[in-house]
């Protein structure tokens, strides 16, 4: 099931970079995912513990998003401005769906309007 995350994983990058000027960077180690030098998902994944990590900036999906089991507000003080960390053990199976729309809805809160605008069109 570890392989399970490690798709997800693969999958939500793959997602992610669809996005207009999206690109990968590492910094602290971390996978991140940004778009005009912002940052709008940070995906880990651990093969040695087994546990991958999304985290997203959040507007409207915040609320309902940390309703569930296995999300936490971000730390370092992320959460306050509206960063989720959803974390997933080996043996789970990830919501890729739900976390795709979260991708989604951090690029839109992140880059700049004219990128969000080629979404649309």
């Amino acid at each position: 099931a570890s392989d399970a995350l490690a798709t997800a994983e693969k999958t939500l990058r793959a997602y992610a970079l669809t996005f207009p000027e999206a690109y990968e960077e590492f910094p602290w180690g971390e996978r991140a995912m940004k778009v005009a030098k912002k940052v709008f998902v940070f995906l880990s994944y651990d093969r040695d513990t087994g546990v991958l990590h999304v985290t997203t900036k959040l507007g409207e999906s915040n609320d309902p998003a940390l309703g569930l089991p296995f999300t936490s507000p971000t730390g370092y003080g992320l959460g306050k401005s509206g960063w989720v960390t959803a974390k997933f053990e080996r043996g789970t199976k990830p919501p890729v769906d739900i976390l795709c729309d979260w991708i989604y809805e951090s690029y839109t809160l992140v880059a700049p309007k004219k990128l969000v605008a080629k979404l649309t069109a």
